[in-house]
């Protein structure tokens, strides 16, 4: 019998136990080299679409091997192999790998169905940023996120928020600082100690940096300039230039920076120094919340029907019950 042709979200629904010769078209999300324990190396690979992903191990005697050592992250990969499960989550063995041009891609228009985006539609994200920044009071506030955004509009509008982590995908990024100003809205009255238009600009260019972080279209990759510097330090470095052009006075300047330079929350996680203001403590704590919540989001849309719990999530540290909560009584 000739191959069945799958998506992930196909893949994942074959049970354990079961065999199924597959082919699928995938973008290749991650590629390492790692040693077994006899001393002998392999790549891990994640493929993915817009489905979602999987993962599984290609060995050096494997003819996938050898086409998988060329390729890069981000590539799109026509793939055929055997279903196959390990500790419970789709791992399949790999039978061939075939490179796909961007040329053929594009003439087959492969992306859309590739490439994972927000439920959102991108230009309504966009107009609420718009909105968002339009409502900001202080003008040397607004005209310094307004010059950030001007300058980076097509990136910023596509970019994901992360590799694999939070909004890791299409128009990732714009959708995480929306939904981060819509809780930021909803939590300001509150805490009126926090400054709303501090709050919000902070809010709105708090991950700049990653514009410059990362790279790729189907698949997010860090940049040489990403590796050595990090979305913290590049993200200062644009809003520090935004602000001195705008001529944004020196008290406000040195607050935003420090939004930036903080909102990563811990040091352990990245952040330059800890949030010492008001505004940098409310940031953080949203950023947190959004991209925790970024994770639970993703994974109740992308587990398979049927399963209980998702794929163990790294950024929680444990698997997502899925199922909804019963809310009927016994009597219903």
């Amino acid at each position: 019998m000739p191959d069945e042709f799958k998506n992930t979200s196909d893949l994942k629904q074959i049970p354990v136990g079961q065999s199924i010769s597959f082919q699928g078209i995938f973008i290749l999300l991650r590629k390492q080299v790692r040693t077994a324990k006899t001393g002998n190396k392999y790549l891990s690979i994640e493929l993915g679409d817009k489905h979602g992903s999987f993962s599984t191990n290609c060995f050096g005697d494997s003819a996938p091997h050898a086409v998988l050592e060329t390729v890069k992250e981000g590539e799109i990969l026509k793939v055929s192999g055997e279903s196959d499960h390990f500790n419970d989550r789709f791992s399949p063995k790999l039978r061939t790998i075939e490179v796909i041009d961007e040329e053929t891609a594009s003439t087959e228009n492969l992306l859309a169905d590739l490439v994972e985006t927000p439920p959102e539609r991108e230009e309504d994200l966009w107009e609420s940023l718009q909105e968002a920044v339009a409502s900001i009071q202080h003008e040397g506030l607004k005209a310094t996120v307004q010059h950030v955004l001007d300058e980076t509009e097509s990136s910023f509008r596509t970019r994901a928020a992360a590799i694999s982590m939070h909004h890791a995908y299409r128009h990732g990024l714009l959708e995480h600082t929306v939904h981060m100003v819509k809780a930021c809205r909803a939590l300001l009255p509150l805490y009126r100690e926090v400054d709303p238009d501090l709050a919000l600009a902070g809010i709105i260019l708090h991950d700049v940096g990653k514009l410059e972080e990362y790279t790729g279209t189907g698949a997010a990759r860090k940049t040489r300039t990403g590796i050595l510097q990090g979305h913290v330090v590049l993200g200062f470095r644009v809003v520090r230039k935004a602000a001195l052009t705008v001529k944004l006075n020196a008290d406000l300047t040195e607050r935003l920076e420090h939004i930036i330079l903080s909102h990563q929350g811990e040091l352990a996680w990245g952040a330059a120094v800890m949030a010492a203001t008001p505004e940098a403590v409310f940031v953080s704590m949203i950023d947190n919340l959004d991209a925790k919540m970024g994770m639970v989001q993703r994974a109740l849309r992308n587990t398979p029907g049927g399963e209980v719990f998702s794929e163990y999530l790294g950024g929680l540290q444990t698997s997502l019950l899925v199922e909804a909560p019963k809310k009927a009584t016994p009597s219903e």
